[in-house]
């Protein structure tokens, strides 16, 4: 039987307008994004920032991205450099957040960038999202709609599982496209792969015709997706396990061993795509299912493979 969710609305012309107006009066709403779903407040207010920190419990060193309708509608808050344009022409919008030089003159809320000279930003491809951008005056704020350091949510129902009616609205159009929370790239100086994505160290450095890095270990939190312990379903994580375990779930790429019960496979066909989508509904049933451990097989370390390989090893520290 289908459960009833009191804030749970699909997208229409009068749950948008609604969410619009939530919005405005610097209420929280939950929106999806090809990525994963965000909780949404408005950039520009330290009312509506601060209230995404209190219901995320979101460690404030924790920067939040901010979502823009058009590159030129973030003019006003950062200072464009060629490396963004080009990676901007290629890829936006999309799931590819920037961390640029934040304006001094910027009206984001301090709350958002915890005072740092940068700010990360996003284009969202997203058409709710992007319909939701184009009919307000002020840029989102917008982290994934879930309780710090655990699963990101990428279905309304995952949502209203981390926050019940905390949120005035949900809107629910079906589960996110990518399932992985989009790549961040440092754009300021030497260009930095800060969070692994869909969008790959390879596509960025072909499309900018220089050597791209993967930060190491970094001394400041520039951007969401850097602390050491993240995305994890609560329970213990063993990652890179190569035999069927006895006392918890077992998280597979393939068919190996899927006959078991407590075998989940990401994809039959291992397919990394399709195994990047089904990452944290995966974790989220096997918790659901009050698994008290989870194993991993070996995910191939290539394309979204990096990205998957980053969740897991953030999910499973202590």
């Amino acid at each position: 039987m289908k459960k009833n969710y009191s804030n749970l609305f699909k997208p229409s012309k009068k749950t948008i307008s609604k969410t619009i107006s939530l919005l405005k009066a610097k209420k929280l709403v939950a929106i999806p994004t090809e990525t994963v779903y965000g909780l949404a407040g408005n950039a520009y207010s330290d009312i509506a920032v601060s209230k995404i920190y209190s219901l995320k419990k979101r460690p404030k060193k924790n920067p939040i991205i901010i979502h823009y309708k058009s590159l030129i509608d973030s003019f006003k808050d950062v200072e464009i450099n060629q490396n963004l344009l080009k990676l901007f022409k290629k890829f936006c919008p999309g799931p590819i957040t920037f961390v640029v030089k934040r304006k001094k003159n910027s009206k984001i809320s301090r709350y958002a960038h915890n005072n740092l000279e940068t700010l990360a930003i996003r284009f969202p491809a997203n058409k709710i999202t992007k319909k939701i951008l184009k009919k307000i005056e002020f840029p989102l704020a917008m982290p994934s709609a879930n309780i710090s350091t655990q699963i990101s949510p990428v279905s309304a129902e995952d949502v209203y599982e981390e926050f019940k009616n905390k949120i005035d609205l949900i809107l629910d159009s079906g589960r996110s496209n990518i399932g992985l929370e989009s790549t961040v790239v440092d754009v300021t100086n030497n260009i930095k792969i800060l969070r692994p994505g869909s969008i790959g160290i390879k596509e960025i450095s072909k499309v900018l015709g220089k050597k791209v890095y993967t930060a190491k270990s970094p001394n400041k939190i520039k951007s969401p997706g850097m602390l050491k312990k993240h995305y994890s379903p609560g329970i213990p994580m063993v990652i890179n396990h190569n035999s069927l375990p006895v006392d918890g779930a077992y998280i597979v790429l393939g068919k190996k061993f899927i006959k078991n019960s407590n075998v989940f496979s990401l994809s039959i066909s291992s397919n990394l795509r399709e195994a990047a989508k089904n990452l944290y509904i995966t974790m989220r049933k096997i918790k659901n299912l009050n698994y008290k451990k989870i194993y991993v097989a070996k995910i191939p370390y290539k394309g979204i493979g990096i990205a998957i390989n980053d969740r897991l090893k953030r999910a499973s520290k202590k």
